[in-house]
């Protein structure tokens, strides 16, 4: 194993251990179901004369490609490149996946908005602040939080009052 294979390995598993597993499948679900959702009101969006609305369809439609292609590979398996772009979006870190999905469901949304634009984007749009919040991080233990309340308490107890005179 050559050290960048061992530097890949440590960066993956301190990435890992960042979010929980049950955290990061729920968005991976989030994302199939807003994959899901944005497919059909997209289609459902192209049926009008409305140019406005058949563009945001359509880009809905494709942001319901990128999301499955990115979360969910196996759903475009005859698509060779479908494996290196999920191993790529994996890499990225939670705030960044976020901000790209957030964004992605924005954009059909100021092109139209219509009830079915901000229904059918609604669901990537969670996905998206979903991911994003998963940067923050796992939550502290019980002893960590004590800790720093005894750290709190004991600086407060130490800190002196100053009368300032006007």
């Amino acid at each position: 194993m050559t050290s960048e294979e061992q530097a890949t390995a440590t960066k993956a598993k301190t990435e890992d251990e960042s979010i929980t597993w049950w955290y990061r499948w729920m968005c991976k679900g989030g994302a199939l179901v807003g994959g899901v959702s944005c497919a059909f009101a997209g289609l459902f969006n192209c049926i009008t004369i409305n140019p406005l609305n058949i563009i945001a369809g359509v880009w809905m439609v494709m942001n319901a490609f990128v999301l499955f292609l990115c979360e969910a590979p196996f759903c475009c398996q005859f698509i060779e490149f479908a494996d290196v772009v999920s191993s790529r979006v994996e890499k990225l870190s939670p705030w960044q996946k976020g901000a790209f999905y957030c964004g992605m469901a924005v954009v059909p949304v100021l092109i139209s908005l219509t009830f079915t634009t901000l229904l059918g984007n609604a669901i990537p749009f969670a996905t998206g602040v979903l991911c994003g919040l998963g940067s923050l991080g796992k939550k502290g233990g019980a002893t960590t939080y004590n800790q720093l309340d005894q750290q709190k308490r004991g600086n407060e107890e130490t800190d002196t009052c100053e009368v300032v005179a006007l």
